[in-house]
């Protein structure tokens, strides 16, 4: 799975009231503003195995700016509204994309709140499991990538996430240590290659 298009899914972190999971995913769009916090990301391929376990820390602030860091191996995210750079430290290289040419009925456009979401994604109740409130969206553009995301809420907020893309691969993500609408100094989503970086995109 593209390590973008499902780091564009995490834009969704926040603290919800005790009701339905789609009352709960319209409160987030309301009221969240920013976030910070940790997360967990393990990737299983098609019959269930791990194929990769990682893990860091992130921070947004809606609509499109975020920095998500992994520790292992090193890489950064960073969305500054307009764009969107990866830098991949073992590699030395820098990827940079334009903002509009990665969300369209993308994860991003469903957890960013910039958009309707009833117009980019059939929204479904999962109902309860695992002490969790679940909720499904699908995005009604085929060529999106990815082929169904589950939100899994509670009274807290969101403490996981499960894509699922074309090819049967799932990641699953688990929030911890959230802080919702914190003050984030604007200069955290500003991005300059590392001098020496070979500079990939737009």
């Amino acid at each position: 799975m593209n390590r973008i298009l499902f780091f564009l899914s995490l834009i969704l972190v926040s603290q919800a009231s005790n009701a339905a999971s789609l009352e709960r995913f319209q409160s987030y769009l309301r009221t969240t503003q920013s976030a910070r916090g940790d997360f967990e990301q393990k990737v299983y391929d098609k019959s269930g195995k791990l194929v990769q376990d990682s893990r860091g820390s992130f921070v947004l602030l809606r609509p499109n700016r975020f920095r998500w860091t992994y520790l292992k191996p090193p890489q950064v995210i960073v969305g500054d509204g307009e764009r969107v750079w990866i830098h991949d430290a073992d590699l030395n290289q820098v990827t940079v994309r334009r903002i509009a040419r990665v969300l369209g009925s993308t994860p991003a456009a469903l957890l960013a709140g910039a958009s309707d979401v009833g117009e980019a994604f059939e929204m479904k109740e999962l109902g309860e499991k695992e002490g969790l409130e679940w909720l499904e969206a699908r995005p009604r553009e085929k060529e999106a990538g990815f082929e169904r995301m589950r939100l899994g809420l509670s009274t807290g907020g969101v403490e996981a996430m499960e894509l699922v893309d074309h090819f049967g691969q799932t990641t699953v993500l688990r929030f911890s240590n959230v802080v919702r609408n914190p003050k984030i100094e604007p200069g955290t989503f500003r991005f300059s290659p590392p001098k020496g970086a070979d500079v990939l995109g737009d």
